[in-house]
């Protein structure tokens, strides 16, 4: 963790401040409803939270005073970004090369993930995964850790130090994986259930009933995991469905006697609306439906699609269906936990397809929309008094293209597309998270 993380509780920020108020659709930019745009206001921030939203020309309330306000002149105060599917361990087989989903795993996530048995291998791993999500701007996340519990507990452990909200919990898989990343489904169970006992809502922090995916866990264990859901109301369910055309046909082949890959997941009760299902690009028109009437969402995950060759996800259909889509990295099958990279590999997708993503929809995606997927919207993905004073400070240009593309920018939403499709990770000034600064660039 970062030293600043012992900084005065009370703080007055001031800039432009962009977030939603609403979902924008896929209407034009300048139909998009729910944008807002605060130049110039100044932002308090005690205890951890957002005490009140200022114009410039509004006094500030008895007892704030006097204080030191930050200025940020110049620069764009958004939410932080909330990745709703990242893979803690596979830092260490991001960007590896020539496979698709199923060689990919096989060839370099389980070796890598084998290492965090080890119980210093997952402190280590955790501290450095919260300390680089928060180089790239986001401060919340759903994540997958390992099938070891210690993984998880490490996580949990980085995130309440931290006041970070996260959720995640130990992976359950039993088969299909080398030895040293299987579990059993009665120690897992126990495992779960100690985990929610002790983490679910300590701090910040959610349990998550976490199965890989459908191939890697028996009929036994998904009936389990099933139980746990159904028991502990408010833990969160995550796993991943129909991202890769031969994974489709394995499990289908696994479940024969399933409507679909995502009835194997449905019938055991493990759609509901805290249920966050990675990729979901092979799905049909009644699996749609089904999440739909179960309220769970799709957290799409746009360069690992691209990289790992899985396919091209239909938000707008999506978005037809009524259904709940996240943004998300999806490292280490992604190739950056920048949101705003992933958020530019989005807006090719949907081009590629005839839909164009404009930058108040997939912003909006990764704040409030994905607060509100969450059940999370009363406290985070908004700059709003309530919320815990979870942000991110942004420079609007960083090199000399773009800082001239910059300045001939007509209108509010070219200048944000132009931001987010040349920007990344190096356009972060400052990260907060429940108010303190976890991330600051240099110079």
């Amino acid at each position: 963790m970062t030293d600043t993380l012992s900084a005065s509780s009370r703080r007055i920020l001031q800039g432009d401040l962009l977030d939603f108020t609403d979902d924008p659709g896929f209407a034009t930019p300048q139909e998009s409803p729910g944008v807002r745009w605060r130049p110039g206001h100044r932002v308090l921030i005690d205890a951890g939270r957002i005490a009140a939203v200022l114009s410039p020309d509004e006094a500030l309330p008895a007892g704030w005073e006097g204080g030191p306000v930050e200025q940020q002149v110049g620069k764009v105060i958004l939410p932080g970004f909330i990745d709703t599917h990242v893979h803690c361990p596979q830092l260490d087989v991001i960007a590896s090369y020539g496979t698709e989903l199923l060689d990919w795993l096989n060839t370099y996530t389980f070796p890598a993930e084998r290492r965090y048995a080890d119980p210093a291998v997952s402190r280590e791993g955790a501290h450095r995964f919260l300390n680089v999500l928060w180089a790239h701007g986001t401060t919340s996340a759903v994540v997958f850790p390992t099938v070891h519990k210690v993984s998880a507990e490490a996580l949990f452990e980085a995130a309440e130090a931290a006041q970070m909200r996260l959720v995640t919990g130990k992976v359950l898989m039993n088969r299909f994986a080398p030895e040293g990343l299987l579990d059993d489904v009665e120690q897992a169970e126990r495992d779960c259930v100690d985990l929610i006992d002790r983490w679910h809502g300590q701090g910040r922090n959610a349990f998550a009933v976490t199965v890989r995916f459908a191939p890697t866990s028996t009929p036994e264990q998904l009936a389990m995991a099933g139980r746990l859901c159904q028991t502990y109301a408010g833990t969160y369910m995550q796993t991943h469905v129909a991202e890769n055309r031969d994974e489709v046909k394995w499990v289908m082949e696994l479940y024969p006697d399933a409507r679909s890959y995502l009835d194997v997941y449905d019938r055991d009760g493990l759609i509901g609306p805290r249920a966050v299902l990675a990729h979901g690009i092979w799905l049909d028109e009644r699996d749609r439906a089904v999440l739909r009437e179960h309220g769970a969402q799709i957290a799409h995950s746009p360069s690992s699609n691209l990289f790992l060759g899985s396919g091209l996800f239909d938000w707008a259909q999506a978005q037809r269906d009524g259904l709940h889509v996240s943004l998300a990295s999806d490292v280490g099958g992604g190739t950056s936990l920048s949101m705003l990279r992933n958020m530019q590999d989005a807006y090719k997708i949907q081009a590629l397809q005839g839909t164009r993503l404009t930058a108040w929809k997939a912003l909006y995606t990764a704040t409030l929309g994905a607060a509100r997927a969450l059940g999370l919207q009363d406290e985070i993905g908004a700059i709003e008094p309530g919320r815990h004073a979870d942000l991110a400070v942004w420079d609007w240009a960083r090199d000399d293209v773009s800082r001239h593309r910059d300045g001939l920018c007509r209108e509010l939403h070219e200048r944000v597309f132009v931001w987010m499709t040349l920007g990344d990770e190096r356009n972060l000034r400052e990260t907060l998270v429940a108010g303190r600064t976890v991330f600051a660039a240099a110079g």
